[in-house]
């Protein structure tokens, strides 16, 4: 899996991604969600972030 990034115009801060994957989400100094890189034991719970953010804020990079 490639790394992902959040785009912070569309991110709404609503903490989905942080609570399913946190090692490689987090909040940002803004506020707004960022992205770590991916190690591989991480993929699954990536994607199930992606697929759940209510935005689609996560994309790959």
């Amino acid at each position: 899996m490639p790394n992902v990034k959040v785009d912070k115009d569309l991110c709404i801060a609503c903490g989905l991604c942080v609570g399913t994957c946190p090692s490689v989400f987090s909040f940002g100094d803004d506020g707004k969600a960022e992205a770590a890189p991916v190690a591989a034991e991480d993929e699954a719970a990536v994607e199930e972030a992606k697929g759940s953010c209510p935005v689609g804020a996560i994309v790959e990079e």
